[in-house]
């Protein structure tokens, strides 16, 4: 039996997957997001999401009074607020709130305050609160607009670049997501200077992530300016997220959907969700898993040939430098009650769930030296020799 095939490809039809435009706002100026969201003064329906602890930064606060809260401290978890067509959600903050429950919230408030596919979805905040602003956008009515205001250096340097969207499942990372760039992406440097020590941490890792796969001169950087990094000068690190934009969206272009080129982007990535995993969902800092994590990929690098121990070396030694973990046994690992010895399997086993592999092998991102990196399956006797204290 003959049956006729009719085949048929799309150009994007989704707002934002053509074009992402990144904004700087506060480069010579403390601006804030008010001055360019003005609630109550959109043409089409507006949902802003944001959570408890961005609510309360000083930043925040004029355009929360556009919302009829005066005091920032009588804001409300899970309540929304409205004021002409637009619409702002709080949901909690952190890691343990990225599930498919605060999701659904999102969509819900959207729904409720009559927002139409045209409208604007608007996430204020850091890698949580943009990840799961951007799954709702691209889930409500099948595709609405959708800008990003990231708060935390990770989110600027990271997660709000390149279109990928989702929240946690079953207690592993970002099980659940699509592909769905912002059109804008809005960078307010001055909220960097708000960031707890540990947040900020976290978003060099990213920074160091980058460095090593696309920007020597990055890297240097991160090695010869330790001081000025640490302090928060504001041209440093206005110079680190420029930077790390640029490396990611070069990328992002000529691989929006991790086909292939883009899953260097992964590098730490591996072994970092499976220690967030063990030791629990938020209990540690995104950008410290992904720290040591990087620095099992390179202990895997010189393992299997690919590459000399004096780069890896010379990278642990920044690794360390930041104040990040080094050896296999993280103390984070101990805290969630998991012992050295039973540390490998457990490892391994959340490793084996990571959406990237596609065979029973582990899938890693490895590096002979910096700015060249590859990906390869491991077999899991490899992995459990980085994984031995």
């Amino acid at each position: 039996m003959t049956q006729d095939i009719f085949s048929h490809s799309y150009s994007a039809v989704h707002p934002g997957t053509d074009k992402t435009q990144v904004f700087f706002h506060d480069f010579d100026s403390e601006a804030n997001p008010r001055d360019i969201f003005l609630p109550g003064r959109s043409g089409t329906g507006r949902c802003f999401v944001t959570d408890i602890t961005v609510a309360t930064l000083p930043f925040m606060q004029d355009f929360l009074r556009d919302f009829d809260i005066d005091d920032c401290n009588d804001i409300e978890v899970n309540r929304s607020y409205q004021v002409g067509s637009d619409t702002l959600v709080c949901l909690g903050a952190g890691e343990v709130f990225k599930t498919i429950d605060s999701v659904l919230k999102i969509v819900a408030t959207a729904l409720d305050a009559g927002l139409q596919r045209t409208g604007l979805f608007v996430g204020i905040g850091g890698g949580v609160i943009c990840d799961m602003t951007a799954f709702a956008a691209s889930i409500f009515k099948r595709g609405a607009q959708l800008e990003l205001v990231p708060t935390t250096l990770l989110s600027m340097v990271d997660a709000s670049v390149g279109g990928k969207t989702g929240c946690d499942f079953d207690s592993y990372k970002n099980m659940i997501g699509t592909f769905y760039p912002a059109s804008k992406i809005h960078i307010f440097r001055a909220f960097i200077q708000s960031l707890p020590e540990s947040e900020y941490n976290s978003g060099l890792a990213e920074t160091l992530k980058t460095a090593l796969l696309y920007a020597p001169k990055l890297f240097y950087i991160l090695q010869n300016q330790y001081e000025e990094i640490e302090n928060r000068d504001k041209d440093i690190v206005g110079q680190l997220i420029r930077r790390c934009i640029i490396a990611k969206a070069n990328i992002v272009e000529k691989d929006l959907t991790e086909t292939g080129l883009r899953m260097q982007l992964n590098f730490g990535h591996t072994f970092g969700h499976a220690l967030e995993t063990c030791a629990g969902l938020g209990k540690i800092t995104h950008g410290a898993a992904i720290a040591w994590g990087m620095g099992r990929a390179l202990e895997l690098s010189v393992l299997l040939g690919h590459c000399e121990p004096e780069y890896r070396n010379e990278v642990q030694e920044v690794l360390t430098k930041y104040g990040w973990e080094t050896k296999a046994y993280h103390p984070a690992l101990e805290s969630a009650g998991i012992s050295p010895q039973a540390a490998p399997e457990k490892l391994l086993a959340a490793m084996k769930k990571d959406k990237k592999n596609t065979s029973s092998k582990i899938r890693c991102i490895l590096q002979r030296e910096i700015n060249s990196t590859l990906v390869e399956e491991v077999p899991e006797d490899m992995l459990i020799k980085v994984l031995l204290d």
